[in-house]
């Protein structure tokens, strides 16, 4: 059994790395040669999330689990307040062969699955990135972005606008000018927007969503989270990562439960990947991505960051 801890992840599992890893994943998924199996997740009080996140991807031989979630008050301790762990078996025997640390491997694979989206979905002259959000994930977010389009400057918005230096820290390591907006000038200049917070509200609104744009909303992963209006997934072409999960825990939970939205309209990006759907249809159309992150994801990563580690001696190997 390979161990490879979190401390080795970051000089192991790249942005590139990660996005091949999960656009395979999702293509896998479209052709069911892979899925998930269903999320449990607890909460331990006192804002404390747990939970598990596992599947089976018989072409690409992985079988695991992620185990982790939040634990606030962990920053005072001088550790991230998310912490995982993704464990993986043999499929045919069920002998588990790696635990591997999944805090970066996390944060890697939601901001790959987005750049997917973009890659696949926004239109190819945007020129404008919007980011609503700027917790730790943001600047993932925006790093694994500008690598799929040619963007020209970044604007962003936060519920804290003290924390916007991290948007615009991370802008000018990319060489990008940076403007901290209101969502009404955000949602009517940017070509693309990814979302990434916990809101339980709707924070984007239908007025503000201009034809042609392309969202990624990436934080909602829980059942009663929101972070924008029903009313913009009705109009927009909706793709996820998983129909299942993203009527139940997704963004897209909220637009079908108001009948809005049928379960049936939602396309599997893998479906984009494949070839066997068009993705968008016109410069006009609104494309919405919801990103509830699967399981598959992060079986995809760890697998290639054990891949890596064992070939540069990064990995311990112990008899189990």
């Amino acid at each position: 059994m390979w161990i490879v801890p979190e401390s080795a992840i970051s000089g192991l599992v790249d942005e590139q790395s990660a996005f091949d890893a999960i656009e395979a994943t999702f293509a896998a998924m479209s052709r069911q040669d892979a899925y998930n199996f269903p999320v449990l997740r607890e909460a331990l009080g006192a804002g404390r999330q747990y939970g598990f996140k596992s599947g089976l991807d018989r072409v690409g031989h992985l079988l695991g689990v992620k185990a982790g979630g939040y634990f606030p008050g962990n920053a005072e301790r001088g550790i991230p307040n998310h912490q995982s762990t993704v464990y993986l078996f043999d499929p045919d025997s069920g002998k588990p062969t790696a635990m591997v640390g999944g805090n970066l491997l996390t944060a890697l694979r939601t901001a790959a699955a987005s750049s997917i989206s973009i890659a696949h979905l926004a239109r190819k002259d945007t020129k404008v990135l919007g980011m609503v959000g700027a917790g730790h994930q943001s600047a993932f977010q925006m790093r694994a972005a500008v690598r799929q389009r040619a963007f020209e400057r970044v604007i962003g918005w936060n519920l804290h606008p003290e924390m916007l230096s991290r948007l615009a820290e991370t802008a000018a390591e990319l060489g990008l000018p940076f403007d901290a907006v209101s969502l009404e000038e955000l949602g009517a200049q940017a070509d693309v927007i990814v979302t990434i917070t916990s809101s339980f509200d709707a924070i984007l609104h239908d007025a503000h969503i201009r034809p042609g744009t392309h969202l990624a909303c990436m934080g909602t992963d829980t059942k009663g989270k929101q972070e924008v209006d029903a009313a913009i997934l009705a109009r927009a072409t909706v793709f996820t990562d998983e129909v299942a999960q993203s009527i139940s825990i997704g963004e897209a939970q909220h637009a079908v439960a108001a009948g809005l939205l049928e379960e049936g309209a939602i396309v599997e990006i893998g479906a984009v990947i494949n070839g066997t759907h068009p993705g968008r249809g016109s410069a006009e159309e609104i494309t919405v991505f919801d990103g509830t992150g699967v399981g598959l994801q992060d079986l995809a990563v760890a697998s290639k960051a054990v891949e890596l580690a064992v070939e540069r001696g990064l990995a311990q190997e112990i008899a189990f």
